[in-house]
């Protein structure tokens, strides 16, 4: 339903509120899955890259549960009843989510036996699916793999009166199996785990002209009886655990926050069972075990019609030798040109702000950013924030040089980045004991921020370098995510990075800020003041134009402010990967906005921000997405960009999006998405044509010329 009321200046405005006006969160996070799944299905995709997005379908669907379903799951045992953004309480969430997962489960291993293992017979793999059907020389071979390497790692667990039904870590894959002793009827159940240290697939030998690929747990099944030789074996089924491992911690009750998130960390593995995988034909009575001593409803069961966890499919990825079934026309990231490695990199940075398009365009140059800094004598201080870091991480390697040499070092490591708790913490002890100053986090608040701040004396005076970007200090997804950063010694940024600084370590915070704008202090604000203003504009008759691209919007009152904005006449495309809790196409509400999202070879994790503002148009980029968290409970960072050439840059980045008709869907009217139809248009994939631009172009104004310029109010962004 939908009321007018007057606002301020005396004009109708329209308060939104449920009845069909907002998309359920957690459905339409499922509807990304589905994207992902849909590139599995797509003739076009090749072969490996659909094994790879089937199993990241698998990967995000383990997540999901650990996490959203849980969230679900404690609120609906706490007796929470409240409504969410679209007016579905926790239990009708729960309801609808669980049909959907059942329905996609089901797609999934579709895909899986009807278009994966076909098209891999044809090029030469076979899956094995019935060890019985090996022949002699490969059951040899695969029995003493079973003898040589599994045999000495398997621990076989009984349960009986003095062994209790055992602990079963959250996502392990596991054989239940029930056994009989060889001198009475009596069956016991029994279980082995497959051990995470060995490899998932075996291939074995080829000697037919076929390779042919072997699951652990179906080598562990056909030994089985080696493990419980005074036994006979009944039946023997893989089967895998999913639990609740959000961490749940008390900051006010905690003395030390890394302790207390050591601690839950520890209870993640045994959080309560909320799915239980099976594959199809598992035995009955088996079942019942499980689900009794597992306290697992019916709609909690999910049976497959094939391998458990389809992430070994990303092992099979990495199988030598197919390289012609993969992705091609990108090969790795560019160097970025205005930064030469025969430069000084300060040097480079006093000419003009540089902005990155990662991964076409290297990482490099900020690892290097922060290696020069910690080895240059005018360098006096490093400061930055860290969320999330590769295992092996050069930054943090650099940090600890820095600090060795005698800099100042201030570090904040987010140990509540979730699923990277533990790696953080062994970095945050590691650089503290390299005597940097470490922050862990902030009370209350996720540092999700990505920023980082040298300050260097030189012969004019202090000078502070600093770098903003989207993404994490993370070289290794840096490779995979899209992501954009800038390098500027600006002094008004550089006052600014001071400012979050003093204020992350103490309780500093300026009266006035130049250019960053902060969550959870004003950013929210900030932004709906931003859309609000191009609905006045569009009221004046002015040009009036938002162009938004992010992982995810659900905030209801920035979609609220959208629908004002649309309502009026404000042209508005949203670029959103995953959940996009808005709809597209209600008469009088949101004719004006469309909703499309890209999955391509990379995530598309970039946030920039594009408002008209009449005619003098403002580009802003940010760590944040428009959801409640992000906004009002973590400390984040927009800042805008300035620099005419940049504006070029990340204006080229949103119009390819926008025109992007191979791997972008577009929302439709009943809030679903489907692929874009050419109409005999060339074929643009914008994912592709960046990798090509940064590949061929050693110069920013070698980039696609063609394509680059400022908006000139274009129509045709709706395609």
């Amino acid at each position: 339903m939908a009321t007018k009321k007057k606002n301020q200046n005396g004009q109708n405005s329209i308060n939104f509120y449920y009845d069909g006006y907002y998309i359920n969160r957690e459905l339409s996070w499922l509807q990304f899955n589905s994207r992902c799944l849909s590139e599995a299905k797509d003739k076009a995709t090749p072969l490996f890259e659909k094994m790879k997005f089937l199993s990241i379908t698998a990967s995000n669907l383990d997540e999901f549960f650990m996490v959203r379903v849980a969230s679900l799951k404690d609120m609906i045992n706490a007796g929470y009843k409240k409504p969410d953004i679209a007016g579905m309480s926790p239990k009708e969430q729960l309801e609808k989510v669980t049909e959907v997962v059942h329905e996609f489960e089901n797609e999934q291993y579709k895909v899986y036996n009807r278009l994966l293992l076909p098209e891999l017979g044809e090029n030469g793999i076979e899956v094995v699916r019935d060890y019985d059907a090996l022949n002699v020389e490969e059951a040899d071979y695969i029995d003493r793999y079973f003898d040589d390497f599994v045999y000495p790692v398997l621990t076989p667990m009984a349960v009986d009166s003095s062994r209790p039904f055992p602990l079963i870590r959250n996502k392990t894959l596991n054989i239940g199996a029930l056994v009989k002793g060889k001198d009475n009827d009596e069956m016991e159940f029994a279980m082995v785990q497959v051990p995470s240290v060995l490899p998932r697939i075996m291939e074995i030998p080829e000697n037919s002209g076929v390779r042919k690929i072997m699951l652990l747990e179906q080598i562990i099944q056909r030994n089985i009886r080696k493990l419980f030789l005074n036994y006979d074996i009944v039946c023997c089924y893989p089967f895998r655990v999913g639990r609740n491992a959000d961490l749940s911690i008390d900051e006010d009750e905690a003395e030390d926050l890394l302790k207390e998130i050591e601690k839950q960390l520890k209870r993640r593995q045994w959080g309560q069972a909320i799915r239980l995988e099976v594959e199809k034909g598992f035995d009955k009575r088996l079942l019942k075990i499980l689900v009794d001593e597992l306290k697992v409803d019916q709609g909690e069961i999910y049976t497959v019609d094939g391998p458990l966890d389809l992430t070994f499919l990303m092992k099979m990825y990495g199988i030598e030798g197919f390289d012609y079934l993969k992705e091609h026309g990108y090969n790795s990231p560019a160097p970025v040109p205005e930064l030469p490695l025969d430069r000084d990199i300060f040097e480079c940075i006093r000419e003009g702000d540089i902005l990155m398009h990662h991964p076409y365009e290297s990482f490099d140059p900020v690892v290097r950013f922060v290696e020069t800094a910690a080895m240059d004598p005018a360098v006096l201080a490093i400061k930055q924030t860290l969320y999330r870091v590769s295992g092996n991480s050069p930054i943090i390697a650099a940090l600890a040089k820095a600090a060795d040499n005698g800099k100042q070092v201030s570090v904040l490591v987010e140990l509540k980045a979730r699923f990277d708790e533990e790696n953080n913490i062994v970095w945050a002890k590691m650089l503290e004991k390299a005597g940097c100053h470490v922050i862990y986090g902030l009370k209350g608040l996720k540092t999700h921020s990505k920023i980082t701040l040298v300050v260097r004396k030189e012969e004019d005076g202090i000078r502070r370098y600093v770098h903003l970007a989207t993404g994490n200090y993370n070289d290794s997804t840096a490779k995979l995510y899209t992501d954009v950063g800038m390098f500027t010694c600006a002094e008004a940024y550089g006052e600014d990075a001071t400012a979050v600084f003093n204020m992350l370590s103490g309780y500093s915070e300026p009266v006035v800020w130049n250019k960053l704008t902060i969550a959870p202090l004003w950013l929210k604000d900030r932004i709906l003041d931003l859309i609000k203003r191009e609905a006045d504009h569009a009221r004046n008759g002015e040009p009036a134009h938002i162009i938004a691209k992010m992982n995810s919007i659900c905030h209801k009152d920035v979609i609220a402010a959208l629908y004002e904005a649309s309502s009026v006449g404000v042209k508005i495309d949203l670029i959103v990967r995953g959940i996009c809790c808005l709809r597209t196409g209600i008469p009088g509400v949101s004719e004006n906005i469309t909703v499309r999202s890209i999955v391509g070879n990379f995530l598309e994790h970039s946030r920039i921000f594009y408002f008209e503002n009449g005619g003098s148009p403002e580009y802003y980029a940010s760590s944040a997405d428009w959801m409640p968290r992000n906004l009002e409970r973590r400390v984040e960072i927009m800042f805008p960009v300035e620099n005419p050439k940049l504006r070029k840059k990340l204006w080229h980045i949103l119009d390819s999006e926008l025109h992007d008709n191979v791997k972008a869907h577009l929302m439709n009217k009943n809030g679903e998405y489907v692929k874009i139809t050419k109409r005999g248009a060339e074929a643009l994939n914008s994912q592709k044509l960046f990798g090509k631009e940064a590949t061929l172009s050693s110069k920013p104004k070698d980039i696609a010329e063609s394509r680059v310029f400022e908006p000139e109010y274009r129509d045709d962004h709706g395609l």
